[in-house]
């Protein structure tokens, strides 16, 4: 079997050094659409290097986001990249993310669940640097066709919306070239830049980036809400509920659940709010 979950539990972390730079964080925040308009001090903080924050959700480029990679290509994983599927994405932050630095990513296989027809892979990812930890990043990833080994299933269940009105709703235009510049952060994949490689995947023109989504999704929230403050951020989770096109226009449903929480989900406005993100859930101080 192309999955060995025993083996891939057992096996030991794999770790990397991963570097970042001012550079990086300005490209990352350009591809989720930072930037517009270009005078505004609340989009500079985002692209200029003199005034410069980093969203947490830098986290999952940092280094060309290579904790994913690493987790599938750990012991005992030997699977179809073509029959994976990002589902649910989380960062915690443990401090604020600085601007420039260098740090030791360490990947496991937390966990696998069988979910019948597709097996679950729990990623995880911490790192830190010499002061100590920064971020952990948790990916699960369905890959089709791999189930029915007769493990545990894991948990099901989705996080319902508040029974009410929300309490900000966000709209952000999605720029026809978005994919083709957030793709420079680290995620090649043709299926968001090559029409062609697109139409044999189902699609009628490229889709954007299930990341990309994500990253626009807590910019939305932090600069509507939080008034900017990205460093108050201390955890941010969510689904990957359906595909955007560039050109698109995310629309953001927000609710404030409790003190420090927020709940939200984000649709493709042209498509009769089709789903792009649910189950988000962002927690600050």
């Amino acid at each position: 079997m192309p999955i060995d979950p025993e083996k891939a539990l057992a096996a030991e972390p794999r770790s990397a050094e991963i570097a970042w730079d001012h550079k990086d964080v300005q490209l990352y925040h350009l591809g989720l659409g930072a930037g517009v308009p270009p005078t505004d001090p609340a989009e500079l903080r985002y692209v200029l290097e003199s005034k410069l924050h980093v969203l947490p959700s830098f986290a999952t480029v940092a280094g060309g986001g290579m904790g994913v990679v690493g987790g599938l290509s750990a012991p005992g994983i030997d699977i179809d990249l073509a029959a994976v599927l990002h589902g649910t994405q989380s960062v915690t932050s443990h401090r604020a993310l600085p601007v420039k630095g260098s740090a030791t990513s360490t990947s496991r296989v937390a966990d696998i669940y069988d979910k019948g027809k597709a097996a679950v892979l729990v990623l995880r990812t911490d790192v830190a640097d010499g002061d100590g930890p920064l971020w952990t990043s948790e990916a699960q990833i369905f890959v089709r066709g791999e189930g029915g080994f007769g493990g545990k299933r894991g948990p099901s269940g989705r996080l319902e919306l508040p029974d009410r009105a929300p309490d900000f709703t966000i709209e952000r235009r999605i720029r026809p070239e978005q994919a083709l510049l957030y793709r420079l952060s680290g995620d090649w994949n043709p299926l968001h830049a090559d029409p062609e490689f697109a139409a044999l995947a189902g699609f009628d023109r490229p889709i954007l980036h299930g990341l990309c989504s994500y990253g626009m999704g807590l910019k939305a929230v932090v600069d509507e809400v939080l008034g900017g403050e990205v460093t108050g951020v201390t955890s941010y989770s969510a689904r990957f509920a359906g595909v955007v096109y560039p050109g698109e226009t995310l629309r953001v449903r927000a609710w404030r659940v409790a003190d420090g929480r927020l709940q939200f989900a984000a649709y493709a406005v042209e498509r009769d709010e089709a789903p792009v993100l649910g189950d988000c859930v962002l927690s600050h101080t």
